[in-house]
């Protein structure tokens, strides 16, 4: 194809390779790209207006759909604004090809005034970098882009602390030149599939069985694709034939919950609630898990909270083999007869009063829609009362906040919606955070998506007094750091700023009536939560 620009075939090789939605926030050195989708109309354009948003959406695309978006940023700025939400995407292992352009070749040595090091700045959340080095190569090199994004960055040893949790992919970032973008020679390459992960090793899986038949205390840690409704099935038959405790991630990458579906409890927060939710194991078996580590360091606190006298077992550890299968083989082994014990459908009855941190999921959980996909970036507005208000509501996607780097919860609401246009989308989103990513609201309004955010306003970054008063630190100046007041957030008129409907609740009534009223109507919606100060 003589008159093809790198460009073009870059594109066309992606879209062949069912690559078919691009975040951008693009700048001059990827004009030729954006050009290029004039002339590809299979690959779908969304503008983000901050490269966090357009990261952030690409990777709650990728986790419904296990297959990867595009992003498209500009420079090395511009990735180092959509680093935070590909930090999560890493620590979720959703897959995502990241396009960064950069300057052409003959003008990057001049040191212009955005120029960076892109390399160095994506080898901290890819798990595959490469910069191109002719337009001719441009093809080849998307399409290693898209089977890298596809194949996991892989399991490391569990005593390392793995970091292999979601949806068995990674992120990739392919850094093009302008010049290789706009000149003429480009070649599309052959589409890109993915690939099941290798079968897990009988002999290995016969020896996790023989662990579970012991005798001893054992608990199953689930993660990743554990947490599909067939992982679950699968770890709820092991649990009722040999009595083995069930325990999922804290804030899964994707997890599906409700009526329906095997219940399972949530790994906790605090190190030290973990300790206690491990004592009595004798065995601790990763079903596509890392071994639990606290969040952070505190004097005197152990950062490894599973007890010293509890032996640690991996289902899957041949190469990130399937766990998915893994599990299958096990409760095939051990629990041939079995069936698994369903959530049924008892949604929580609806609260009355102000609204507080204790009653407001309850009003989610009692109103949650079927096949609603819920993104959760309450943080610590939801940390005690989310799961338990909505273990028995209609069956559910969850989405969580798996790297702990906020900001994520707009964004990701932003691509799981385009994913799956058929479906709810429900974010429950913390004030603090919502002001990283608030921009992504836009985007809802532009794109005309069936989003539903509440926003939980407590005018403060509660999560981070808390971690104040945990180091014995807390005072009224340093207190003043995580004050939301004064001035007070107003998201009704930030989000009606945006084109994005919005209202306030104060009482739990007034919740349910505003949150079941943005449900029925098409659209973007917003629902600002004021929760009480004094309600716990």
């Amino acid at each position: 194809m003589r008159g093809t620009t790198g460009a073009h075939a870059l594109v066309r090789t992606l879209v062949d390779s069912e690559v078919r939605v691009c975040f951008a926030n693009p700048g001059t050195s990827e004009m030729h790209f954006v050009a290029a989708l004039d002339t590809v109309p299979r690959m779908r354009g969304v503008l983000c207006l901050f490269e966090g948003v357009a990261t952030g959406a690409a990777d709650g695309y990728g986790r419904m759909t296990g297959r990867p978006a595009a992003t498209l940023l500009h420079l090395g700025p511009g990735l180092a604004n959509g680093i935070a939400n590909l930090h999560n995407a890493r620590r979720a292992n959703t897959p995502i090809v990241n396009v960064v352009g950069d300057h052409a070749i003959g003008h990057k040595p001049l040191d212009s005034l955005l120029e960076s090091d892109i390399d160095a700045l994506a080898g901290t959340v890819s798990g595959w970098v490469r910069r191109s080095a002719t337009t001719e190569a441009l093809g080849t090199d998307a399409a290693d882009a898209v089977a890298a994004a596809l194949t996991s960055a892989g399991a490391e040893p569990a005593g390392q602390g793995s970091s292999r949790t979601g949806t068995s992919g990674s992120v990739s970032t392919l850094i093009v030149p302008a010049d290789l973008s706009w000149s003429v020679g480009g070649r599309p390459a052959p589409p890109v599939k993915s690939a099941a992960p290798p079968a897990p090793s009988e002999a290995h899986v016969r020896v996790i069985a023989r662990v579970l038949r012991s005798g001893e205390p054992c608990v199953l840690l689930l993660d990743g694709r554990a947490l599909s409704e067939r992982g679950l099935r699968a770890a709820s038959r092991i649990e009722r034939a040999t009595g083995a405790r069930l325990l999922s991630r804290n804030w899964a990458a994707r997890q599906r919950r409700g009526a329906g579906i095997p219940s399972v409890e949530p790994l906790a927060y605090r190190g030290e609630e973990i300790t206690v939710q491990l004592r009595d194991a004798r065995h601790l078996i990763l079903c596509g898990a890392r071994i639990p580590v606290t969040s952070f360091a505190y004097p005197g606190r152990t950062s490894l909270p599973t007890p010293p006298d509890t032996r640690v077992h991996v289902l899957a550890e041949d190469g990130g083999a399937d766990t998915l299968l893994a599990l299958d083989m096990l409760a095939d082994l051990i629990a041939p007869d079995t069936e698994p014990v369903l959530a049924p459908l008892s949604p929580p009855l609806l609260p009355h009063g102000e609204l507080t941190v204790d009653n407001w999921a309850a009003v989610v959980g009692a109103l949650l829609p079927p096949e609603a996909v819920v993104v959760d970036e309450s943080i610590t507005a939801g940390m005690a009362t989310l799961h338990s208000a909505t273990a028995c509501a209609p069956p559910h996607d969850l989405l969580g906040l798996t790297g702990l780097s906020i900001g994520q919860g707009l964004p990701s609401a932003t691509g799981a919606a385009i994913a799956c246009p058929d479906r709810p989308v429900i974010c429950l989103q913390a004030d603090g955070s919502a002001m990283y990513t608030l921009s992504a609201l836009w985007s809802h309004a532009r794109e005309q998506l069936d989003i539903t955010t509440v926003i939980l306003n407590n005018r403060s970054y509660a999560i981070l007094r808390a971690e104040l008063e945990r180091v014995g630190a807390i005072a009224d100046a340093s207190a003043q750091l995580f004050d939301l007041s004064r001035p007070d957030l107003d998201f009704v008129s930030l989000a009606n700023g945006m084109g994005v409907p919005a209202t306030r609740a104060g009482t739990a009534e007034e919740l349910a009536r505003q949150f079941e009223r943005a449900l029925s109507e098409p659209g973007p919606h917003l629902i600002e939560a004021m929760l009480s100060p004094n309600g716990r």
